[in-house]
């Protein structure tokens, strides 16, 4: 392993919180990383404008949806983040109030062909999310240059000791089946493909709670049932 790796992987197992003044790097970043994701290549507008749509979607996420409950964890170069949403915090972005001030920036990552695909999939996102008490992974990127080196492993790993330290399942949802055997590693447990038809696939994936003596928990309830 070189010296640079190893520095870059020390770094991304301990990352740092990220503050309101970090959201225009990490949009920049999740935009890069899931600029050809195979759910997004479906959803987004297709041409040049698709990267600034996904800046401005992800600015939202971010800024709006997640650093403000203090779970988004990143490296100070910004090459690795995860966005997670703790306990207790809305799936959604709101009601339909709410909605109606969100669609300018759908508009921009959809464009006006695309945006019943991003209904949909909002949708089917909403309808399958788990009742049950849990952290939910919104989005986990490392920069296009430093792929492949195990950096995405590193942070998920420090992620998932300070939310095993509370006894808590955590959820997300595989936009890439490249990715399945990552989150399988790390005690994800895929259950089943959500995502509304013809688009790619969309596999809901569990993680129990992990007790004190580190053995997982089981729930009665299926962590993707439908109401």
């Amino acid at each position: 392993m070189t010296d640079d790796r190893h520095a870059q992987l020390h770094t991304a197992a301990n990352p740092r919180r990220a503050t309101p003044a970090d959201a225009p790097p990490l949009s920049r970043l999740f935009a890069a990383a899931f600029l050809n994701d195979p759910v997004m290549n479906w959803v987004a507008r297709e041409g040049p404008a698709r990267a600034e749509g996904l800046v401005r979607f992800f600015h939202w996420i971010v800024a709006v949806r997640a650093i403000p409950y203090g779970e988004v964890w990143m490296t100070d170069d910004c090459s690795v983040a995860a966005a997670w949403l703790p306990p207790g915090a809305p799936a959604s972005p709101g009601g339909p109030i709410e909605q109606l001030k969100l669609l300018p920036m759908f508009v921009r990552l959809c464009g006006f062909s695309r945006m019943m695909r991003g209904q949909a999939m909002g949708d089917a996102m909403e309808k399958h999310h788990p009742r049950e008490r849990h952290y939910y992974l919104s989005f986990i990127a490392v920069a296009p240059r430093f792929q492949g080196m195990g950096l995405g492993s590193a942070m998920l790993e420090a992620n998932l000791a300070r939310i095993d330290a509370t006894r808590t399942p955590a959820y997300l949802e595989n936009s890439n089946p490249k990715n399945t055997r990552l989150y399988e590693r790390h005690g994800f447990v895929a259950q089943k493909n959500i995502a509304p038809r013809p688009a790619p696939p969309l596999t809901a994936m569990w993680r129990k709670a992990v007790t004190s003596d580190g053995i997982s928990t089981t729930y009665s309830a299926a962590p993707t049932a439908v109401p």
